[in-house]
């Protein structure tokens, strides 16, 4: 991804797993704290994580989607994977 004035891009997979974890934070009331803390990651980290612009990782969505009570696709698809 290119950059604008310095800022780094956003990929477009990383945004739409930000956006479904913060979608699914809100839904189920959690705290970006306590999302922070079960991804081992700084409140900043997680806002970035969240905007798009910070990578998660295959065992922070797993961490992610166990706390928050999801299959793992939900925050992956919003097609219900079998």
């Amino acid at each position: 991804m290119g950059s604008v004035h310095g800022f780094p891009g956003v990929d477009p997979l990383d945004a739409a797993v930000g956006a479904r974890l913060k979608r699914w934070r809100e839904t189920r009331g959690m705290a970006i704290e306590d999302v922070a803390a079960v991804l081992h990651m700084s409140t900043e980290e997680t806002r970035r994580a969240e905007a798009g612009r910070a990578h998660l990782t295959t065992a922070q969505i797993g961490a992610a989607t166990s706390a928050l009570h999801l299959p793992l696709w939900a925050l992956v698809s919003d097609t219900r994977a079998y």
